[in-house]
């Protein structure tokens, strides 16, 4: 196992494209946007991820990582691309699909074709059928599923020191691959079978996403009881058996807030609690939109005109550019288009970046603003004094 293949070049894709580089495997990352593909052929990239910089720019310095829009031969396949959902939360492969497809005619006998995207369960499964419907010979390669399973901001190291789980659609499968991530993982590699593996990767999100529907519940009550939320938690988390996750302005991400659907799709209505979470951290971020919209409607019936809004943050969380799923994207986007006099904060995103119908500006200008809405932890936000906020994140205003 000397070359790899890896076909998705996002925040999955490029920082293990940029590892396996620097630990000596000829890495060919494969992503069907150009731009992307020219700014990684520079040494350059194109998220946000502290360490990446240093990775990929010394990977493509010594010639171990070349991006290119099309695949290559090599003796490890890796599928990281999306896996989002179709209008109704059903689960949308047709990424996966294309991704096994573009390979297909590259894999040769004894290769690993390794699926790390999240999955709905069963896709490793049919990632395999893919490859023998386009001619592969399934019986003389091995396919398997280790579900990536890092926190943005901290990827380069967790993708070295967490356990990995990986599951084949044979056992030799599993071994064969489970080999190639001990070269390079420190943490432990546990086997398993393909749908375990998807399984257990769907599990872990949702079981964050039942605490964290816990934690928007409470701090929607504790509005109503005119409680501070974070005081309750802080208090109620001195017990020795209780951890309460902290509330925010609903749930993101390309995990959390999409992978508990799978679940919720292929279980019906067996899938009681976490189609239930799910739709209390929906519910989260249209409550936050409405106590905005009341707050301006106060300022105004006040002040006799209406205020300028600075919604604070962007990101699905705090210090990272990522903008999938992100709730506090969604309700930046509504404000804009219900009230006037919305501008936006994300210190991770270039003033000139365009977002749609959105106004970025600086945080200086921001603070200026009537209405000052933290949606976003980002350490820039910490320690700001101003007495016209609404805190959805905690951040502790002062």
């Amino acid at each position: 196992m000397k070359t790899i293949c890896v076909i998705g070049l996002g925040y999955i894709g490029l920082p293990t494209a940029a590892l396996l580089a620097n630990r000596g495997y000829s890495v060919h990352g494969v992503d069907v946007v150009q731009d992307t593909v020219d700014i990684i052929n520079r040494g350059e990239i194109h998220i946000v991820e502290p360490e990446l910089d240093t990775f990929v720019k010394s990977a493509v310095n010594s010639g171990k990582l070349k991006a290119d829009t099309k695949p290559t031969k090599a003796d490890v396949f890796i599928i990281a691309v999306p896996t989002p959902f179709h209008e109704g939360y059903v689960p949308n492969i047709d990424y996966v699909v294309s991704a096994t497809k573009s390979i297909a005619s590259y894999v040769k006998e004894g290769d690993i074709v390794i699926l790390e995207s999240t999955s709905p369960v069963g896709t490793t499964n049919q990632v395999e059928e893919v490859l023998k419907q386009n001619g592969v010979d399934v019986s003389k390669v091995y396919v398997a599923h280790c579900p990536e399973r890092v926190l943005p901001g901290q990827i380069m190291r967790e993708l070295v020191e967490n356990d990995r789980i990986v599951g084949g659609t044979t056992n030799e499968a599993t071994k064969k691959t489970a080999q190639f991530y001990k070269t390079f993982v420190s943490g432990e590699v546990l086997e398993t079978d393909a749908k375990t593996a998807e399984m257990a990767k769907l599990t872990e999100n949702s079981f964050r996403d039942t605490n964290i529907a816990f934690a928007n519940e409470l701090s929607i009550l504790c509005d109503k009881f005119g409680i501070n939320v974070w005081e309750l938690i802080s208090l109620a988390n001195r017990h020795p058996r209780v951890n309460i996750l902290q509330p925010g302005a609903g749930v993101g991400g390309h995990c959390i807030a999409v992978d508990p659907w799978f679940i919720v799709h292929a279980g019906g209505e067996d899938a009681k609690l976490i189609r239930t979470a799910r739709e209390v951290n929906t519910y989260k971020t249209e409550w936050v939109i409405e106590k905005i919209k009341n707050e301006a409607l106060k300022f105004e019936n006040k002040k006799g005109y209406k205020p300028t809004i600075a919604c604070m943050g962007l990101a699905f969380k705090p210090d990272i550019d990522d903008l999938r799923e992100s709730p506090a994207l969604y309700i930046a986007k509504r404000l804009t288009d219900e009230l006037e006099n919305v501008v936006c904060v994300e210190p991770n995103i270039s003033l000139d970046t365009t977002l749609e119908k959105l106004k970025l500006t600086s945080l200086e200008d921001a603070l200026k603003c009537n209405i000052i809405v933290f949606l976003v932890g980002h350490k820039e936000f910490k320690n700001i004094k101003v007495d016209n906020a609404l805190d959805f994140c905690g951040i502790k205003i002062s």
